[in-house]
């Protein structure tokens, strides 16, 4: 009996595991012939869709739907000593919480890497490239400082959550003000003043992911397309002066990027940027 039962599970495991195998091998065949289930071209993004204010709490705050990944993001400022290797500068945190109302795959208890990663990419590619002015957030330097905390928060992670989170957070920044002080220099939260958090007029920060399966890159991938990706690469890209300017960049998998492929990734960049910023000036 022990042994049929053993039998069974390995049978199980098996075709689970042909399955998996099986769905890769479509999605390589699909991506080389330059098709996508859902009619998209490799580097073609899903349909956007962004809301702010979603939140009364928050000083600033957005919702981004891209495709089915949908992330809600909010701006909170505190009053904080500066970090000591920065006197002069205001602060910024980044957090993500990755639930599992967002993902079947998200587990409750301590962070795993993906919830570590995601929040690190973001804050990258907001504080290299200069967006917020961290000079102008100084109330007293040395002593008090603005905090700005950027609080994420995915709803549903339908894939490529960190270009999505990013979006989030540049729209929540956009529409965040800084909050009242009391005569005793409290922070008062219930009387915001009209002044917005100093961001650049020079430079709008984005990430793009790129993922790359076999031969082929693609693009905004669905959860199942980045589940069967061998590799991917996240770029923080700006654009200042008129230049287009790298400010962060992280890869994930063992599987290489060869040179040429760098190359056309490169390429591609300025274009899908001047793209997604036009699909943004529509709500910006």
């Amino acid at each position: 009996m022990l042994q049929n039962v053993e039998k069974l599970a390995g049978g199980l495991q098996m075709s689970s595991m042909e399955t998996t195998n099986l769905t890769i091998e479509t999605f390589r065949k699909m991506f080389s012939a330059g098709k996508r289930f859902d009619g998209r071209g490799l580097l073609d993004l899903r349909p956007l869709d962004v809301n702010f204010e979603i939140s009364n709490c928050a000083e600033g705050s957005a919702r981004v739907r891209l495709g089915k990944t949908e992330v809600l993001v909010g701006v909170k400022m505190n009053l904080d000593s500066p970090y000591p290797d920065s006197p002069d500068k205001g602060n910024l945190m980044v957090s993500g919480d990755l639930l599992p109302l967002a993902s079947p795959r998200f587990e409750q208890g301590p962070p795993k890497f993906e919830a570590i990663e995601l929040p690190r990419l973001v804050d990258r590619a907001i504080r290299e490239s200069g967006m917020i002015d961290l000079k102008k957030l100084v109330v007293k330097e040395g002593e008090k400082v603005w905090t700005v905390i950027i609080d994420i928060y995915p709803i549903n992670d339908d894939g490529n959550l960190v270009d999505v989170s990013t979006i989030g957070a540049i729209a929540a920044l956009k529409t965040a003000v800084i909050p009242g002080v009391t005569e005793e220099g409290n922070v008062d939260y219930k009387h915001r003043t009209k002044d917005p958090i100093p961001l650049s007029k020079e430079t709008a920060p984005l990430s793009f992911t790129f993922y790359k399966l076999g031969d082929s890159i693609i693009l905004d991938p669905t959860r199942e397309e980045q589940e069967a990706c061998d590799v991917r690469v996240t770029f923080g890209i700006s654009k200042w002066n008129g230049q287009y300017m790298l400010n962060s960049c992280q890869k994930s998998g063992e599987e290489p990027f060869t040179s040429e492929e760098l190359i056309k990734i490169m390429e591609i960049l300025p274009k899908k940027y001047d793209e997604l910023n036009e699909k943004l000036k529509k709500f910006f």
